[in-house]
């Protein structure tokens, strides 16, 4: 049997965790039989996606993502429109979209899970041109993702110390929204697209988002007071944002945000810099992913 060639690709940084002995792991654990790994380490943003766009050029078999979201995202994103599957090993701050795949988060059950080699599709956004698979937002949590960003602490207690830092001064705005053709004007807190359910740490924004409906969840969260806040994390760890009165879901497949002021947005996780409105459109069965 041909052996199928599988690239590694490792954030050194995501989640605040060593990977020093990830190799040596990777060599212990997958069928070599099967694949024989090669890996790289990322060194700066953007790295993983020349990466991913090189295994496309060199025709390997899988590409197998080791870090967070932000590492999935700039994979998939070279990876769109080939057929080669991504691998994910979870190992950043949230993992919101390997939580929802069942992906394990223990290192050793995640790579054995890759001897499997069984895909599955998965949708994803596009925002103003530039891909997500998990979920991109607007408003307060791309403000703390921009905090976080350049946080020296990473991993939850990192991001948890940003969003205490931004919420003291967050102001909510006024947007404008258009989702396949029905008006919407609101002033929010913060909106997520979601193309799958949770953020990561199982903090879920729309509990009944799926990555292979061909659909987008706008989640608005909508001003509310400050006491309430408790209540609103119970619901997004209970699964039950929806519940909320302050929580308004809409899915849709075309988008357009116009908000009056700019401001940062992030996608999967990344804080990243779009001026003006913001069109997002769903891309059916864009990526496979090894689960």
């Amino acid at each position: 049997m041909e052996q199928k060639n599988i690239l590694f690709v490792i954030n050194p940084i995501s989640g605040g965790k060593k990977k020093t002995a990830f190799n040596s792991k990777v060599l212990e654990v997958l069928d070599l039989k099967k694949f024989k790994p090669t890996f790289q380490q990322t060194s700066r943003a953007g790295h993983a996606y020349e990466l991913g766009k090189m295994a496309v050029e060199e025709q390997y078999d899988a590409v197998v993502a080791v870090g967070g979201d932000g590492t999935i995202n700039e994979l998939g994103a070279a990876l769109i429109g080939s057929n080669i599957p991504l691998g994910i090993i979870p190992e950043g701050s949230g993992n919101g979209l390997a939580l929802y795949l069942g992906i394990p988060m223990n290192e050793t059950a995640a790579i054995k899970r890759l001897n499997r080699f069984e895909t599955a599709g998965v949708d994803c956004g596009i925002v103003n041109g530039k891909p997500f698979f998990n979920i991109a937002g607007l408003g307060f949590d791309a403000s703390v993702s921009d905090r976080f960003a350049n946080d020296s602490i990473r991993g939850p207690i990192g991001y948890l110390r940003s969003a205490i830092n931004v919420i003291s001064n967050y102001k909510p705005c006024k947007y404008e929204l258009t989702i396949d053709g029905q008006h919407y004007e609101r002033e929010a807190f913060m909106i997520s697209v979601a193309n799958s359910p949770q953020y990561g740490n199982n903090a879920y924004i729309a509990p009944n988002a799926s990555v292979n409906d061909g659909l987008l969840d706008v989640c608005i969260v909508h001003k509310f007071p400050l006491y309430i806040l408790p209540m609103m994390v119970f619901h997004l760890f209970n699964r039950s944002a929806d519940q909320s009165e302050y929580v308004e879901i809409i899915p849709g497949r075309d988008i357009l945000i116009k908000r009056v002021d700019d401001g940062p947005i992030h996608v999967d996780g990344e804080p990243i810099a779009l001026a003006g409105n913001l069109h997002i459109q769903v891309q059916p069965n864009a990526l496979n992913i090894i689960c």
